[in-house]
């Protein structure tokens, strides 16, 4: 996931009731940070330093934009698209820091600050996109591009601009774009309850155990934790379990108590639907109805057609026709493995047929009957700093001559975020890598990417990029022992920051991770492969307590079971998009008012309504595609996948993990951002179309 560049101006600071105070030199955002590559000034902020810096930093922004529009000269691509790129600088520091901190440590100022700046965020955006002098000015350079002799990246970037402000609504009539404003603003305010109410309704739906029996299975210590957690919420001699960001939980691998492992899934399963402060329904509806008649309003017939039109998919037709591909076998394969699963339970006696909560614990039964080892063979091999320096950070090394350097002087928000120096192969510094990798009560769930610094030739910036994950943190003194999953994630969350690293453009709307969403994760997946590639594997792959390589027998039966349990990954994970598709297809008046009932219809319709296999997302906390920038997007990790696989293929044609291999993918790809079209972008890597053959031998459809 990444930070795109806020475009929030002003043409009226009434519309936000700004300050008329300048900013103080007191407030860290004042200037430029004066830390290595600009990088934050964690140690300096505050609660109270983020609103006036917003303000100021809108007011700014304002008094640029109306500069440039009202510019007498005749319109150039300097003095109006340049000028375009190099406003609003104050604005995009504060947003920067603000925008992920919400999420990876949030607090109440936080969230109130957020809730009021939502809607202002939103009428300064559509102050410059809906100016019609300024529109003015971009339409006669657009009309003319091919006679101003621009270079490739100056000329996308003018063709961007226009389309952008085309898409936000700039040829609508006078009354129209008062109807727009109203519909973003009030999509921005709803977007963040969405997913405020996610982020609490998580801390408040923990499941509650009266008694360490009923915890059987989990560790002594995890036991011991989840008595913590309960003492510390005043259940002195309970035990609590928190619930986390998808419908499957990571307790159920291990509770052999088949009753909590029920009550842990259908608390999963019902948040943001169970009655009270965080129910998200009316918030789902509200959001859906007014994103289709937004996108009514501009033309479209449905929301998906209006975000599809600008993604490498294209239109609906092309994202439903692979989704209802891949539907079938992908469950055809969840049914076959619940008949192994089924066949264990009936082996024990148990007595029971195999249902959703029974999956993840039986899944690794199976696997030890197939394969002969479970998931938790790997977790003495996986320790966090072995996998980060000798795998993903080494992986990085091999393939693209970069190196790290751990440093512990620049200020962190977090006790837990570690700062490194990245270094390229002539040994200058490229950029800034921050890594936060805990769990906690107030940060989002999930796994992703920012920014905090872009990359741009044209503002002499080198990037500051991070990456966020939510593994659980041991006791003091204790390993941080990674789940594959985990690890599998650490080298995906990685591949963003290399597209973020690897970035040479000039302006920033183009910068790192600046690319159609439906491409945006092609590069994280490949980072993957490296995760099992056995000369990496070989290399992180070692006990923490003795430092013994892993078996290559277990290696073996790693490589062995690659395909194992892809029935069920890719079936929750098709029923997550097809949820989302079929929610941002539906034209305004068709909006269902039972947002449950509508989704187990969807299921069902779409022949994916399999009791056993939930998906990854239900509605009601479903992040992506109700607060994030994925609406009707979702399908772009699989759409991503399909080049994804198609690279794996072409790294092993070509010799596999090698430099020259690395430099060609960093050069032709990675270094690129948003600088030309993404397919066409991946032909010239490839040399061709990628092909679907690769990935449906990975997720054993063929």
């Amino acid at each position: 996931m990444f930070r795109p560049k806020l475009l929030v101006l002003a043409a009226s600071l009434a519309v936000a009731g700004l300050a008329n105070a300048a900013l103080p030199a007191s407030n860290p955002f004042a200037e430029v940070s004066k830390l290595p590559l600009n990088y934050p000034a964690f140690d300096k902020f505050s609660n109270d330093t983020y609103g006036p810096a917003f303000e100021e930093g809108m007011k700014e922004q304002a008094a640029e934009i109306v500069k440039i529009a009202n510019n007498k000269a005749a319109p150039t691509f300097d003095n109006t698209i340049v000028a375009m790129e190099r406003s609003g600088r104050l604005l995009d520091r504060v947003s920067s820091v603000f925008g992920n901190l919400s999420g990876a440590n949030t607090n109440d100022a936080f969230e109130a600050l957020n809730r009021e700046l939502a809607p202002k965020l939103s009428a300064h955006s559509d102050a410059i996109r809906l100016n019609e002098k300024l529109y003015a000015r971009i339409k006669a350079l657009y009309d003319k591009r091919d006679k101003l002799k621009l270079d490739a990246e100056s000329k996308r970037l003018l063709e961007r601009y226009h389309t952008d402000f085309v898409r936000a609504g700039a040829k609508l009539s006078a009354a129209d774009k008062e109807k727009l404003k109203a519909y973003n603003s009030q999509l921005a305010a709803l977007s963040t309850t969405f997913s405020q109410n996610v982020l609490k309704e998580a801390n408040a739906s923990a499941l509650v155990v009266d008694t360490r029996a009923e915890l059987a299975g989990m560790s002594d210590k995890a036991i011991d934790a989840a008595a913590a957690a309960a003492k510390a919420k005043g259940m002195d001699g309970k035990f609590l379990i928190a619930v986390s960001n998808t419908t499957g939980q990571a307790p159920l691998e291990v509770l052999t108590n088949r009753s909590t492992r029920e009550r842990l899934l259908a608390t999963s399963l019902a948040r943001g639907s169970r009655g009270g402060d965080f129910d998200n329904r009316d918030v789902v509806l509200k959001i859906t109805k007014l994103r289709a008649e937004r996108a009514a309003l501009l033309g479209y017939p449905s929301h998906a057609a209006y975000q599809l039109e600008d993604q490498t998919a294209h239109d609906t037709s092309a994202v439903n026709k692979l989704l209802a591909e891949l539907t079938k076998p992908a469950v055809n394969n969840a049914r076959k493995e619940a008949a192994d699963i089924q066949a264990v339970i009936d082996a024990e006696k148990g007595g029971f047929t195999n249902a959703a909560q029974d999956w993840a614990y039986y899944t690794d039964k199976v696997r030890q009957a197939k394969y002969a080892f479970d998931q938790n063979q790997l977790k003495p091999y996986f320790e966090l700093d072995n996998v980060l320096h000798n795998g993903v950070f080494f992986a990085a090394t091999k393939v693209f001559g970069i190196t790290f350097k751990e440093r512990k002087d620049l200020p962190v928000y977090h006790p837990d975020v570690r700062v490194w120096d990245v270094f390229d192969a002539d040994g200058k510094q490229l950029a800034i890598f921050l890594g936060d990798f805990y769990a906690r009560s107030n940060k989002r769930g999930g796994a992703w990417m920012n920014a905090y610094v872009s990359q741009s030739k044209l503002m002499g910036t080198k990037p500051v990029v991070a990456n966020h994950l939510n593994i659980p943190k041991p006791s003091a003194g204790e390993p941080t022992l990674l789940t594959y999953d985990e690890a599998r994630t650490l080298f995906h969350e990685f591949g963003h920051a290399l597209h973020g690293m690897f970035s040479d453009v000039k302006y920033p709307r183009f910068a790192g991770t600046r690319v159609p969403r439906d491409f945006v994760e092609f590069p994280s997946q490949v980072n993957e492969m490296w995760m099992t590639w056995p000369e990496i594997l070989n290399n992180y792959a070692k006990h923490y307590q003795t430092g013994a390589p892993m078996p290559k027998e277990l290696l073996d039966k790693v490589q062995a079971s690659a395909k194992f349990n892809e029935g069920f990954r890719t079936t929750e994970y098709l029923a997550a998009s097809i949820l989302d598709q079929r929610w941002h297809q539906l034209p305004a008046d068709k909006i269902p008012t039972d947002v449950l009932g509508f989704e187990s219809s969807v299921l069902k319709d779409a022949g994916i309504d399999f009791a056993p296999v939930p998906p990854r997302y239900r509605t009601t906390y479903f992040s992506h595609v109700f607060a994030g920038g994925y609406s009707a997007g979702y399908y772009g990790y699989l759409w991503s996948e399909k080049l994804d696989a198609d690279t794996v293929e072409w790294f092993t044609e070509n010799g596999g993990l090698s430099r020259k291999n690395g430099d060609h993918f960093r050069k032709a790809l990675l270094s690129k951002g948003g600088t030309m079209d993404a397919m066409q972008m991946y032909r010239e890597f490839r040399g061709r179309d990628a092909k679907i053959d690769p990935l449906l031998e990975r997720r054993g459809l063929k």
